[in-house]
């Protein structure tokens, strides 16, 4: 084994979604970085949907973006159309979704890695983690060569021991035309890891020359598409619109007639596979009162004629995908150009991870993305940004960053994991958070900007910008609540217009906004001032005072619990000299070892009471130390 002569600060392990923003973050905050990747081809590559956003994990992009990632900037400038969803229902709830110019989304990733300073870029594969005396110091390749860091943090996605299936046969790959990582789940098993097994699956790719897209229905983008990032101005892109198409009861008939073939009712897929997203197989199978299933018929760029069917992932036999695909209506002459499969690879329990994604077993050691059992890329990203932050914080010698519950559904995913861990493949939801309306798309940028600058992610100009957008924003809730009706001849004759007589003199404008049938639009008509206010200071003065008293009740709520969330509890605590907690309790607590007594508090099992009493106990512990 040959050992390189450099010594990083940070390696990243594996270039999807959350190696890409570990190795931007920790190189921009001005760590030596290496990202190690099996294919520098393929970084960032769309495995699956060649999609950014959706519910909730839109939410996830724009705090990523908020904190200084890559992602929202990279779908920015290769997305080809662009959707707001759910608008008809609250801001809570509304999210952002893109679909990319895949291999354009790839490029450009790899341009921005190979172009950021601090950061190398290397491939090979990584069979072992290196360690002297239980001590992390590296990494070790395939290839015979040793990397040395003070760091690691391993992006391994679907690769570890990855066995690709379609029908009843199967070979090893890390996703289709790839090879599987072999060694390090072995050696992290050996370390002590509780390593389980996944399941994923993707639809097979079609040519869109033999598809008859005048029986499909057209779904087109918003017109003016609207940005992910809050530093994008605007999307210079060209726009193309997405298909609908539905399967049918001939579909549903050979999709049953392959079930025998199917390695997943066969019994040869043995991992658990994401329940929000499954196969085309298993939604006929378990929805068997459903005439029909939705397919959008999604383009996988502006200079391929590979499309990508949503909702028809499938690891049934390649005959069996030919005859229900062309089962479908528009579809009866359609050709595969790449067959569907399911995947199964290793996962590492995460309920052995700090809130910080360092592991508990091993110091400078951290996971991030679909190692922890997670599904989808946005969920991978977030969790790379956070891992690659405080691999970057610990070589720096500061605390990590540790983001609440309440400030970012990226903190929900990572304290849902840790805390939980996970069974089958974790898929974010606006459900998943207790504050929801706290956490919303649109204010991303006022939750987490300022933690980006602290630590070196946001430029000073885009910085400066944020900073007058704030401003701005807090004058105009001032100015509102000011500004009263004079009852004016013009303001006389909107009231009148609008059926709105009963409005007396003298009313602010706050007031006026607070009413459900008053929009800010509506303010422009009667206000000079609100007539001049940009689109961006509307949308945040409208929905923060319509949502006010909601808004307070959660801050009150988020104030009730952050003295659970703030006490820790040491590593080292024995919770089997806590002898007024039942066994059951102990037990649950020793497996988990939460670093919190508000994670503590979600563990299932942990009840009110047991938390009284290990509070106390903390308390009676922390004085003995102190008294010593």
């Amino acid at each position: 084994m040959i050992t390189y002569n450099q010594i990083y600060d940070v390696i990243v392990v594996g270039a999807g979604h959350a190696g890409c923003e570990a190795a931007l973050a920790a190189a921009r905050m001005g760590c030596r970085t290496m990202l190690l990747t099996i294919n520098l081809d393929a970084i960032a590559l769309m495995s699956c949907n060649p999609s950014i956003g959706g519910l909730a994990k839109g939410h996830l992009v724009k705090e990523i973006d908020a904190l200084g990632g890559e992602m929202a900037k990279n779908i920015d400038a290769t997305g080809i159309q662009f959707r707001i969803l759910n608008t008809k229902k609250g801001p809570a709830v509304r999210a952002s979704r893109a679909q990319a110019d895949k291999q354009l989304y790839r490029l450009r990733m790899k341009r921005v890695l190979e172009q950021q300073k601090n950061l190398d870029l290397k491939q090979g594969e990584v069979t072992a983690l290196y360690l002297e005396s239980c001590e992390l110091r590296g990494v070790e390749l395939q290839s015979g060569i040793r990397y040395l860091s003070k760091t690691v943090v391993v992006t391994t996605g679907t690769f570890m021991r990855g066995l690709i299936h379609i029908g009843l046969n199967n070979y090893p790959g890390g996703r289709a035309g790839d090879q599987p990582s072999v060694g390090l789940s072995d050696q992290l098993r050996a370390l002590g890891f509780n390593v389980g097994r996944l399941k994923t699956g993707t639809p097979a790719r079609l040519d869109a020359r033999s598809i008859d897209f005048s029986k499909l229905e057209t779904q087109f983008g918003d017109d003016p598409p609207q940005p992910f990032s809050f530093s994008t101005d605007r999307i210079s892109m060209p726009q193309i619109p997405c298909h609908i198409a539905y399967t049918n009861h001939r579909s549903h008939d050979i999709i049953r007639s392959g079930l025998d073939r199917s390695p997943l009712y066969s019994g040869i897929i043995e991992g658990i596979g994401p329940r929000y997203c499954p196969s085309i197989e298993d939604k006929v199978v378990r929805f068997p009162e459903k005439e029909r299933h939705q397919t959008f018929i999604e383009p996988e760029g502006l200079d391929t004629i590979e499309v990508y069917p949503s909702g028809m992932s499938t690891s049934l036999p390649i005959d069996i995908q030919i005859a229900f695909y062309r089962s479908i209506v528009g579809l009866e002459q359609v050709e595969i150009m790449r067959p569907a499969y399911a995947i199964e690879y290793d996962y590492v329990d995460p309920i052995q991870l700090h809130t910080s994604l360092e592991t508990k077993a091993i110091g400078n050691l951290y996971h991030a993305g679909q190692i922890n059992g997670t599904s989808g890329y946005e969920e991978a990203a977030g969790q790379g940004l956070i891992a690659g932050i405080n691999a970057a914080l610990r070589v720096k010698g500061r605390d990590p960053l540790v983001l609440e519950r309440s400030q970012a559904y990226i903190g929900v995913m990572i304290d849902d994991l840790v805390t939980l861990g996970t069974k089958e493949p974790y898929r974010m939801f606006t459900s998943r958070a207790e504050y929801r309306l706290l956490l919303r798309e649109d204010n991303a940028d006022l939750r987490l900007r300022d933690i980006g600058y602290q630590l070196g992610l946001v430029s000073e100009q885009g910085y400066a910008i944020f900073a007058e957008k704030r401003r701005m924003i807090t004058a105009d809730l001032n100015r509102i609540a000011v500004t009263r009706l004079t009852h004016s001849d013009n303001e006389l004759e909107v009231l009148s217009r609008r059926g709105l007589e009963d409005i007396q003199k003298g009313t602010t404008l706050e007031h006026l906004l607070k009413r459900a049938d008053i929009s800010y639009a509506d303010l422009a008509d009667l206000d000079h001032v609100s007539r001049e206010t940009l689109p961006l200071i509307r949308e945040q003065v409208e929905i923060q005072t319509k949502y006010k008293g909601y808004i307070d009740r959660q801050m009150e709520q988020v104030e009730q619990a952050r003295k659970l969330e703030s006490t820790r509890i040491p590593a080292s605590l024995d919770y089997a000299s806590v002898k007024s907690l039942t066994t059951e309790v102990r037990e649950k607590l020793a497996k988990n070892r939460p670093d919190t007594l508000g994670q503590a508090s979600r563990i299932p099992g942990v009840t009110p009471a047991a938390i009284s009493i290990l509070s106390i106990a903390l308390k009676s512990s922390f004085w003995k130390e102190n008294a010593a």
